[in-house]
């Protein structure tokens, strides 16, 4: 804005002046009749007035000329530089806004992907994590299985054996009783038989 009323103010500087160099002459042809009295600056019937509008007409035009042609040229060719230095330096301030602009989204974009990277490995490792605890379960309840089953044989070997040394036990003790208290000693198979009926009867 502030170029704009510069050039404007050089324009209206070029044509003003010749205008204003062009209407003495004429002030001097119409001024007689609106001469008063009181203002011998517009009594151009004295030499003296004609000369001074003369010599004033001949500076401003020579004003003109030096102004149009030196001054004015160099201020509009400064005017000019620092207009195009102005508008490449907001060219590159543009360039590097759009730059800026662009690395700001790819951090953003990189942000984002490296944030869904790192959730998608948590998954990962929690999924993992998951699985193999499973697994180890299902080893460990396996195993498990297996050794309560091999126990459970083991415990019914041990019952088994531990009943029939039981009876063994109990048809000896049987036979050793009936040799002292009768002093006949017993038939083993009748005594085997006995002692396992009693068994049988108590779930042995």
């Amino acid at each position: 804005m502030a170029r704009a009323v510069m050039y404007d103010n050089i324009r209206r500087a070029r044509t003003v002046v010749v205008p204003s160099a062009l209407a003495l002459p004429l002030m001097a042809m119409v001024a007689p009749g609106a001469r008063a009295e009181g203002m011998p600056q517009l009594d151009f019937g004295n030499p003296y007035v004609i000369g001074q509008v003369i010599w004033g007409a001949g500076i401003f035009l020579v004003l003109y000329l030096l102004l149009s042609r030196s001054a004015l040229p160099k201020v509009e060719k400064v005017l000019s530089q620092r207009r195009q230095t102005i508008e490449t330096d907001l060219e590159i301030a543009h360039k590097a806004k759009t730059r800026a602009d662009e690395a700001v989204a790819e951090l953003h974009t990189a942000r984002h992907n490296a944030m869904a990277e790192a959730q998608a490995n948590v998954d990962k490792v929690v999924e993992e994590a998951r699985i193999a605890a499973a697994r180890q379960t299902e080893e460990m309840n396996t195993r498990l299985a297996t050794e309560i089953r091999d126990a459970e044989a083991r415990v019914s070997q041990a019952r088994d054996q531990a009943l029939a040394s039981v009876r063994e036990i109990s048809t000896n003790t049987a036979e050793t009783l009936i040799h002292q208290l009768s002093g006949i000693a017993a038939p083993a198979d009748f005594v085997t038989a006995k002692v396992g009926s009693a068994a049988a009867a108590r779930g042995l």
